[in-house]
Order: C-alpha cells, then structure tokens, then sequence
C-alpha cells in the first residue's frame, strides 16, 4: 500500500542540508565503513524476512545516513548499522553489556534503551543523564541486566527516530521462561514518511488538520439529519465548531503521509514468519513508530497475550488489541493446519495498515482482510462522563463548557510573566500532598479524589478540560468498543491485565499527584497542567516514597505516556497482582492512576510518547 498522497514542496531543514552533504564522496565512504552496498537497507522491502539479530554482551552500534526506499523514491533514512529497523539486540538476564555507539550523522545524536531499569547516566536523554553523543565521538553504555523480556531502543535526539532509528531488545530470563513456546518473532510496527520530519511538524503547527482528509461532508450532514433529526445534527454541529475541534481528528499525522511498516517491510510485500505445524509462536509486538496507534489481530487465530511492557502477566486469550506507541505486548499463537495467517495492523484512524503472514511455506499467501470503518468522537471523549448528552446541549452552552481559547491571558497574574509560570503547577503540587491525615485510595484500586483543574489549564493556550473523566481501564478504546457485539472479536482492555507474580511493593501510597494532559489542538500546543516543557518546574520525588500518579487527559486525543527510571503500576483493582508499565495510553477525556516507588536517585525524563507532542508534553522527574 503506497502512500496515497505526498507532498513534494518539502520545507527546507537540518535534514535536507545533510541530504546534500550525503549525495557526494561522502556516503560511499560511509557506506564503505559500514560495510554495506549503497542505496539498500539490511530490512528493506527486498528482505520481507526482516532485521538481523545481534546476541551476546558486548556490541558496535554506528549511527549513520541511509539510503532507503519505502514508496518508489529514495530517501535518506537515520539508520543503525545500515539497517531500518535497527538490528534486534538480544540479551540475557545477569549478564553486564557494553553497547559502543559511535555517531557518523553530522549532528548530535544519542539512543534511550526503553523500559530497562538502569542508572541514569545510561539512560541516553541528551539534557537530562548525559550531553549527547557529539559527531565523530563513541558513547559506551554499559549496565548490568536485571530484568526480562521485550524492549526496544531508539533515539531521544530531535526527531531522529522517525528516519529510522529504533530497534527491538529481547532479554531472555535467566531462570526458566514461564511461557512455552518453540519459536519467536520480533514484530515491530512503524510509520514512514518521505518528508522530513520537520517539514510535518512546521504543516501541524500551521495547520493542525493538515493531514486529516476525513472532514465532514454535505452528504455526513443530511445523514445525520436524517437519523437524528435537525434540532440534534444542528446542536452538535455548532458545539464542535465553537470548541474548533473536529470528531473525525483521531490522529495529527496519517496514511496521507505515511508508509505503515512491520519489521521494516511495506505492507504491498509484507512480513514473513515460518512456522511448523503444530508449533506454538511467541510474537513480540512492539509499537517503534512516531504517531501511530494500531489495532492489532490475526484472523483465524486467537493470541494469548502473556507479557505486557517485558512483564510476564496471567495469560488472556484475546481476537483483537491495542498497542500504542512506545508500548509491546507478546502473544502465543498456535496455528492448527498448514494455512497461512495475516497479521494485521491498522492504524487507530483507519487510514492505512501494515500487515505480515505467518506461513508454514513461503509460497502460501493469506486473505488481507478490509480495514474497519473509521471511528468518530464523541461526548465520552469529551470527559463529558457517561451522564451527559449531546441532544440537551445548545451550540454555545455546549462549548462553553469546555473552550476556553478565547479567554485574556492578561487577567491571569500567573500566566502573565516568566517567574510566576508555576504558580498553577505549584498549586496542585501542594494540593498532591494533600492535607494532614487525609486518606488515599487503596492501593491497587485507584483515585478516589475529586479532580481538580488549576489556574494554569485556563487560557487561549488550552482549548479542553474533562469535567468527569471516566476511568480508561475498562474501555477497549475509541474504534474498538463494539467489536465484541458487532464482529465477535475480544479485545483487550487494561484491566484485563494481572502481574503474573506478587505485586513488588505492596506499600500503600503516601501522597498522589494528578497530573493533567492539556493543549489546544487548532494552534497544536501541548502541555501538562497547561504548562509546556520549556516553562515547567521538575516533579519532585523523595527517594524510597510510594506515590499514585494520577493522569487526567483533557484533550480529545490519545496519549501513550513514558516514564523512564521506574516502573508505572498500573492499578486495575487487584492489588495482589499490580502490573507493571513502561508506558501507558491515556484515552481521550479519561483518566487513570498507577503506583510508583521511587527507587531510582537521578534525572528522569517523563513524557508522551507522540514525537510531535513530546516537545510540549514532557516533565524532568527528579529523585532525590
């Protein structure tokens, strides 16, 4: 599946300039040192079988400019050894690894090993553990291995990653793997685009709707007038025009751009896994793309999802999943006859897939089934709650309840100057402390507190607030939520998801900080508690302590949030068998709570996972 649309009128950038600097002498000297033929990835469409594996304890990694061809035009990728994605690296629990990364790019660069445990100064997030990875220079990385199971590594330099740099980790544990299986495969999803990175994120803060074709039409209107009467059609129209929100803007960046990927191969070739009959498969999903959210299942076969973020968890068989960016989740398949099966994945707005084929035989080919019809918004996403209704709302009430944009800044003393920008993070820092004696919810089952919005969420900077957030634990997500009536599938949900083994750290929580995920999504400005990175304060954690986090999204869009250094617990309402997270998707209008036990003294970076978003929507967490 090719991309659909492109735009040649590519915006000049730090990429375009090294584009030039790499079509002479110097590629082919790069090239040569990687020991490569010029213009073909080790995971490019001509290699449907995907990126090589490197095993051991000690590794050469080299950053450098790659040639690529994704969509019928060559384009310069960010690869590692030549290879987009990245190789596997494949470790083993108690081991000590060493990882020489040398830099060829003609810019800083740097590489995050996501959701492993380490010390800080290894954790590769120029800034905040260490000063980047200079050009010419080699960084060595080395800590010891204290955990198992399915990770990935990418960069945390500008926007290198989405021209290609990531890659999956695999950690086989050192004691006997509680999951059989006789065979496994690294699927790892992306999104490709031929423009520069920069290029779409200069359109988005333009244009926020660029790349969303999917506007409501003349025709959508007389249908719903049809179905819902004038009096309905005419109230929601007008809220969503007021609140200059769209129900139909599930993602910022879509098909229209991208090239959907899995294992580095388009979905016109596809990804090829071979399996005996009557073997069980161990698929290791990882989600290493910039933007997107995928809905992932295998027609004709059911998975049991065994591990979520690394962690083993009480096996669920499930149809369908969701995985958003940044997280992994392995499965077991067991395919019963010499069949071929298509491993599909569509993009959470529908507006493209990737797709690979388990086989017995490389000559077998399988069924690509239709993607499903694209989701709209609606008053649940709003963080409207479950009460609410659209018909009883007229257009401005409607909107007033929710668009703030057009409120002065200049009435907000501490909005207004530079040394008072965290008066309203300071508030709800105070407030997360909470009063003398004041009792928490239970650990394991959530907040129970009444959510609070701060000065600092009011302004034309913020166009959003959910007045009552439902719990996202329970809810499969916008376009999945019928899929068990209407077509049979089972999906996912996070509370279907138990730690295998005793919670860690049984503690109840001293203190809960909510945190709210805030922006206006026309003027594309991202925040948390309608404060951007930039202009934040860092969260202070006090070595030892065990806090809630609690996230409220105030926006009408998905956000998979990271935090590095320490494991999010994911509170389901089992507290005997918490699970634990690397990251966690937070549903439109919706809220949700974990544990965390400060365990790791340092600089940690706290963030969305959504490249375009993560300039806004990122804290520093310090723990002393």
């Amino acid at each position: 599946m090719k991309n659909s649309f492109q735009d040649e009128t590519l915006l000049m950038s730090p990429l375009m300039s090294r584009r030039r600097f790499v079509t002479g002498i110097a590629v082919g000297s790069a090239l040569l040192g990687f020991g490569l033929r010029s213009g073909l990835s080790i995971a490019s469409p001509s290699n449907r079988l995907g990126p090589t594996m490197l095993r051991g304890s000690e590794f050469d990694l080299n950053i450098g400019y790659q040639p690529v061809n994704f969509t019928g035009k060559s384009r310069m990728a960010t690869a590692i050894n030549g290879s987009v994605p990245a190789p596997v690296l494949r470790w083993r629990e108690g081991d000590r690894v060493t990882l020489r990364v040398k830099n060829n790019l003609a810019e800083d660069s740097s590489i995050h090993w996501h959701g492993i445990i380490l010390p800080t100064d290894m954790d590769g997030v120029p800034g905040l553990s260490f000063n980047g990875i200079k050009p010419g220079e080699t960084f060595e990385y080395q800590f010891d291995i204290n955990q198992s199971g399915t990770y990935w590594y990418h960069s945390h330099s500008g926007f290198q990653e989405p021209t290609g740099m990531y890659g999956a980790i695999i950690i086989d544990p050192k004691d006997p793997d509680p999951v059989s299986y006789d065979r496994d495969y690294v699927v790892m999803l992306s999104d490709w685009s031929d423009e520069d990175p920069q290029a779409i994120y200069a359109k988005l803060k333009k244009l926020s709707h660029y790349y969303n074709f999917r506007e409501r039409t003349v025709g959508d209107l007389w249908r719903d007038i049809k179905d819902k009467g004038v009096a309905q059609t005419w109230n929601e129209r007008s809220m969503w025009n007021q609140m200059r929100m769209s129900e139909t803007d599930i993602s910022d960046v879509t098909g229209y751009t991208y090239t959907y990927l899995m294992n580095g191969v388009t979905p016109d070739d596809g990804w090829i896994g071979l399996f005996k009959r009557g073997e069980k498969v161990r698929l290791r999903f990882i989600n290493g793309s910039s933007m997107t959210i995928f809905d992932v299942r295998i027609p004709g076969l059911k998975m049991t999802v065994v591990a979520a973020d690394g962690q083993n968890i009480e096996p669920v068989t499930i149809d369908e999943f969701r995985i958003g960016v940044a997280e992994t989740y392995d499965v077991i398949v067991e395919p019963s006859d010499d069949s071929a099966y298509t491993v599909f994945a569509q993009s959470i707005d529908r507006t493209g897939y990737t797709r690979g084929t388990l086989t017995p035989d490389i000559g077998l080919t399988s069924t690509v089934p239709a993607m499903d019809d694209a989701p709209t918004l609606g008053h649940r996403d709003m963080g409207m709650g479950m009460d609410h209704s659209m018909h009883g709302m007229t257009g401005m009430a409607g909107a007033a309840a929710m668009d703030h944009s057009a409120h002065d800044m200049s009435e907000m003393p501490d909005m207004d100057h530079g040394q008072h920008q965290m008066s309203g993070m300071k508030t709800m820092e105070h407030k997360n402390h909470g009063k003398q004696g004041e009792a928490l919810g239970k650990a394991g089952f959530g907040s129970t507190r009444e959510i609070t919005h701060v000065a600092s969420e009011r302004g034309p900077h913020v166009d959003m607030r959910a007045e009552s957030p439902q719990s996202g634990l329970n809810d499969p997500g916008i376009g999945l939520r019928n899929h068990n009536q209407a077509y049979g599938r089972r999906v996912l949900t996070y509370a279907d998801i138990k730690n295998l083994y005793p919670t860690h750290d049984p503690r109840e929580p001293t203190r809960e900080i909510e945190l709210h995920l805030t922006g206006n999504m026309s003027r594309y400005m991202w925040s948390m508690n309608g404060i951007k990175f930039a202009d934040a304060d860092p969260l202070q954690l006090k070595y030892g302590e065990r806090v809630r986090i609690t996230l409220v999204n105030d926006t009408m869009m998905s956000h998979p949030m990271h935090l590095h250094g320490m494991w999010s617990e994911l509170e389901t309402g089992d507290p005997k068998y918490i699970p634990r997270k690397h990251t966690v998707i937070v549903q439109p209008g919706s809220k949700i709570s974990y544990l965390v036990t400060a365990d790791a003294i340092g600089r940690w970076a706290y963030h969305c996972h959504l490249v375009y978003h993560m300039p806004g929507m990122f804290r520093e967490v310090r723990v002393s």
